[in-house]
């Protein structure tokens, strides 16, 4: 029974990480230009729950969106917790099994205050019977139904189920979707990721490092990283947290100012790679050309003019001895003199 409750708890994944309005202000300002004109779809736990959706809503006008689609996945344990829907003649035993999907192509100043905000989508959800719609499946962005509407969108802002990454970014590459979403900074290393990366088909956002979400009720207490705040909302935080894209932005373009100088004994070589190590970022030596192996994070500084990533593989010293990077140099296969390094990702400087 033990064994059993265990292998229960591992299934059970925790995918319910709610994103801050002001974390979505502050990365999404750089991407304004992307969204004129555009359909965008947010695939969220409940749609007015979502501060994506609330950002996009509330910025229809001023972005010129043409159309957001924001779907809701049935059994959302936040949904109706901000507004309670009318689904018409459609009944449920239980009210948070419902999943729908809003859709609007326009919002106006209903109360006639001068300004466009919440309470105008408010009334625009209540009361168009155009803009809200039961869905025949269960909201999850796999189903039949939020395909089709991912095949109508242009772009898609969301935070995914972290358990469920590695899908929803296979899935937005096999529609060849333009995309702006949250992962956590681990994602980087997995080999359905890591290739993309590499070719230059998605990149890191402006905003990568610590983030704090609002999560359920039901989500146990931490020793770290967790707290309630007056109201009684639980939050958790990480500190690897990162923006994924394949919009282009300003920062990516911004070159890597260098200023150390190379020297054998600072930077020394690989055990098993023809490539010197590097333990920060700003440490790469501005006279060295050759193939170095950098941390992860050297991504969220990586401008693809000033610099190219490489294959470990093709820089390895023993071609023969088969390996499993994936393009990384990870784990005992990154060892100097013996001793293992950090997951390393293998660059040179543009020639």
């Amino acid at each position: 029974m033990a064994n059993k409750n265990l292998n229960a708890a591992k299934e059970a994944k925790k995918d319910e990480f709610y994103t801050q309005l002001a974390d979505i202000e502050n990365e999404l300002k750089h991407y304004r230009e992307h969204f004129r004109g555009k359909k965008i779809l947010c695939n969220c736990d409940d749609p007015y729950e979502s501060n994506f959706f609330k950002y996009f809503a509330n910025n229809f006008n001023a972005f010129g969106l043409n159309k957001l689609t924001a779907t809701c996945y049935n059994g959302s344990p936040v949904q109706g917790s901000e507004l309670m829907l009318d689904f018409g003649d459609f009944q449920s035993d239980e009210p948070k099994k419902i999943a729908y999907k809003v859709e609007i192509t326009e919002v106006s100043d209903v109360n006639g205050d001068g300004r466009i905000d919440l309470a105008d989508v408010r009334h625009l959800i209540q009361n168009d019977k155009n803009v809200l719609s039961v869905l025949k499946e269960n909201g999850d962005f796999r189903s039949k139904e939020c395909i089709e509407l991912l095949k109508e969108a242009d772009i898609v802002v969301t935070n995914p189920p972290f358990s469920l990454f590695r899908e929803y970014v296979a899935q937005l590459m096999k529609f060849e979707k333009k995309f702006l979403i949250i992962g956590n900074q681990n994602a980087i290393t997995y080999k359905e990721i890591f290739p993309l990366i590499m070719n230059n088909k998605i990149w890191l956002g402006y905003k990568s490092g610590d983030m704090a979400f609002t999560v359920p009720d039901s989500y146990e207490p931490r020793e770290t990283r967790y707290w309630q705040d007056e109201s009684g909302q639980k939050w958790r935080s990480m500190g690897n947290i990162c923006w994924f894209t394949n919009l282009d932005h300003k920062k990516r373009h911004e070159e890597l100012i260098l200023y150390q100088t190379y020297s054998p004994e600072e930077y020394p070589k690989y055990d098993n790679y023809d490539a010197i190590n590097i333990n920060k970022v700003d440490s790469i030596p501005i006279d060295y050309d050759g193939a170095m192996g950098v941390p992860i994070t050297f991504l969220d500084k990586y401008n693809p003019e000033q610099f190219i990533i490489l294959s470990a593989n093709d820089y390895r010293n023993n071609q023969n001895v088969p390996i499993k990077t994936h393009g990384l140099i990870k784990d005992k296969e990154g060892a100097i003199n013996g001793k293992p390094t950090y997951v390393r990702i293998l660059i040179r400087k543009k020639q």
